[in-house]
């Protein structure tokens, strides 16, 4: 009887194990499947037709269908600069510099990937309507209210957290295995300013 208890509990001790390590895995990689700068994380064979299943996974549970990783690259971030969660009871700066491709854009999202209900229904900015300054960098102000510059609202009901995305579209130089390749040194800074 004591044998049977130890083989039960050896079960469910490697079931729980084995869900929570692949749960891990299909929520935030590893170092084998994502490439991280600071508060950005990429996939790096998102948008491959040979990426690995923990990416395969990872995209199923996201719902998103990315374009190839030769043109484009996506980069998420739920932490600021400090690694402190991105919160709407807190107001951010993004500042950035120009990137190495045609075109991107930056989204706020909640915690769970939806659009964040605002009255001036603005959701993000690109390359192309980001109001920039003369040696071409850009703000972008995230804030509960409205901002000077380019503001994107954290919405107004109860506090939850955020997530940015920065879709890059067309890099203009690709690396050994031919994805678009993006310094990351150049990916947007992400700096907490105040909280409530």
């Amino acid at each position: 009887m004591r044998t049977l208890a130890y083989v039960l509990v050896a079960f469910l001790l490697a079931l729980v194990l084995g869900i929570g390590s692949a749960r891990y895995m299909i929520e935030h990689g590893s170092p084998l499947t994502t490439t991280q700068a600071g508060p950005w994380v990429s996939w790096m064979s998102e948008g491959n037709p040979n990426a690995d299943l923990y990416t395969k996974a990872h995209l199923a549970s996201s719902g998103r269908l990315p374009l190839t990783s030769t043109m484009a690259r996506y980069f998420h971030a739920d932490t600021d600069a400090a690694g402190d969660p991105l919160t709407s009871a807190c107001e951010y700066s993004i500042e950035g510099a120009p990137l190495n491709a045609r075109w991107w854009s930056l989204a706020l999202y909640d915690e769970n990937g939806g659009l964040i209900k605002n009255p001036s229904g603005r959701y993000s900015f690109n390359s192309e309507e980001a109001i920039r300054h003369s040696d071409g960098t850009y703000r972008i102000n995230v804030a509960k209210r409205a901002r000077p510059e380019n503001w994107l609202p954290s919405g107004s009901g109860p506090e939850q957290n955020l997530k940015l995305v920065l879709r890059i579209y067309g890099p203009r130089d690709t690396d050994a295995s031919g994805t678009g390749f993006i310094a990351l040194d150049k990916l947007p800074k992400i700096e907490r300013k105040a909280c409530e």
